[in-house]
């Protein structure tokens, strides 16, 4: 597995490449956001690992500019912005996960594994098709019973959580970790914000409420 590590500061991006590199990754090291999008769109690269603070550019940025010409490999944030809502401004603009400095290197390594193992399951999947929805990974679009439904990047990420794992109950840390790639804070009521959009779009019927243990996206 290839992966792009976009950080300007050579101490960590030396101390990921190699921690990386022993775990039989191979590592590219970009230091701008415009080496960044260059390198990230080669066929190899399966996992972007992207910090916010680069010389040339903001990160979300680069974020904006890779998910705008169809950029569907993963992109986990590593950033000193460490306050929630950088975490979700990053997530909003189509970052995959994210991950606040300092950080424990076994963390971005199970987060690595995590976000890789994800794009695995659905690699062979590019359309999902459940609860009457189709739900297309690579172009980012879905449709309802046969009429195309704009959802933001946020909305998106919970869908696909749900179309992922049709019948299953899941319950809000999950959500909440499969969606946006955030630990779970009992104090906020996010999921059940976005699960009020998602039906307000597609339908009440799409997300079943499972008192007690979460929600779940009906299977066929």
């Amino acid at each position: 597995m290839n992966v792009l590590v976009v950080e300007d500061e050579e101490r960590i991006a030396s101390f990921v490449e190699k921690g990386l590199r022993a775990h039989g990754y191979v590592v590219l090291w970009a230091q701008s956001g415009r080496e960044a999008l260059e390198l990230a769109v080669r066929p190899d690269i399966s996992l972007v690992i992207l910090d916010l603070g680069l010389p040339d550019m903001d990160g979300l940025d680069v974020i904006r500019s890779l998910r705008g010409c169809g950029f569907t490999v993963p992109v986990l944030v590593l950033s000193a912005r460490a306050r929630v809502a950088d975490r979700v401004e990053g997530l909003n603009v189509g970052a995959d996960d994210y991950l606040a400095k300092p950080f424990a290197f076994e963390e971005l390594l199970a987060r690595v594994r995590a976000n890789l193992r994800y794009r695995s399951s659905v690699a062979s999947r590019t359309v999902l098709r459940t609860a009457g929805l189709s739900v297309d990974l690579l172009e980012r679009k879905v449709t309802a019973e046969g009429r195309e439904v704009s959802l933001s990047s946020r909305e998106f990420s919970l869908l696909k959580a749900f179309a992922a794992h049709p019948g299953q109950v899941l319950s809000r840390p999950e959500l909440l970790s499969m969606a946006w790639g955030m630990d779970f804070d009992p104090g906020t009521n996010l999921v059940d914000v976005y699960v009020r959009y998602l039906r307000r779009k597609l339908g009440r019927a799409v997300i079943e409420t499972v008192p007690g243990a979460g929600y779940r996206m009906p299977g066929g």
